[in-house]
């Protein structure tokens, strides 16, 4: 498989944010009340994936160790800026909707562990690509729960009614706080089933990490997470 593909592949199905890696719950669990909600954070953070990824691959061999963290952040947060500029002038519902969970994408620890694992040792060419393969993987998995919140909660898809309040009653638990950890558990839950499938055909598929599963090593805050609790 051309490495490029693969990147797509990993990081849309093998390596997917959401349903694998278990990262950037946040905004996951807070935005997704409707379908296009999710889809439209799940873009936003895919663009300042790919230019994050980018930058910081162009630039890596220029940026000192010791401050690669800080230099990080600083491109983050400009892109990030840039972005919400863009969406409050031409997407105003949308970026109303999202919040500040806009803003926040600058500390989204998706964009982070990329650049501190990816882009900070690869060429420019397959760190764009893997940002673009994790952003769609964070896309499909924010878009696949709003999708079935918005159903069950409101019986609307990307704000069109599709199921009559005739005989639905919609089930408003499912737009509420409770109904993203519902959703988010029966789809990772489907996911498990597909990793033990793939494990079975010899194409075993990443298993979850980060802060969520005590896997300290894989997460781009772990000095800092060290440093507090020596500190306690």
């Amino acid at each position: 498989m051309n490495k490029n593909v693969e990147r797509l592949y990993n990081g849309i199905v093998k390596e997917n944010p959401t349903f694998v890696l278990m990262l950037g719950m946040c905004p996951t669990l807070a935005v997704t009340t409707a379908a296009i909600n999710g889809l439209g954070m799940g873009l936003s953070t895919t663009v300042v994936l790919i230019l994050s990824n980018m930058l910081i691959s162009a630039f890596r061999k220029v940026i000192p160790n010791g401050v690669r963290m800080p230099a990080y952040i600083v491109i983050v947060a400009s892109l990030v800026t840039i972005v919400e500029f863009f969406m409050k002038a031409y997407t105003p519902s949308l970026a109303s909707a999202l919040g500040v969970y806009i803003p926040l994408i600058v500390v989204n620890c998706i964009i982070l562990g990329r650049a501190e694992s990816y882009a900070s040792k690869n060429p420019v060419v397959p760190s764009i690509f893997d940002g673009i393969g994790m952003g769609l993987g964070f896309t499909v998995g924010l878009t696949s729960i709003g999708i079935v919140r918005e159903i069950l909660g409101a019986g609307q898809l990307f704000g069109h009614q599709i199921l009559s309040l005739d005989w639905f009653t919609p089930i408003t638990i499912f737009v509420m706080a409770p109904g993203a950890f519902l959703v988010l558990a029966f789809l990772v839950a489907g996911m498990n089933i597909i990793r033990k499938k793939m494990d079975a055909k010899g194409k075993p598929l990443a298993k979850p990490s980060g802060c969520l599963t005590g896997d300290c090593a894989s997460c781009s805050q772990s000095s800092m997470c060290t440093g507090k609790k020596e500190a306690e």
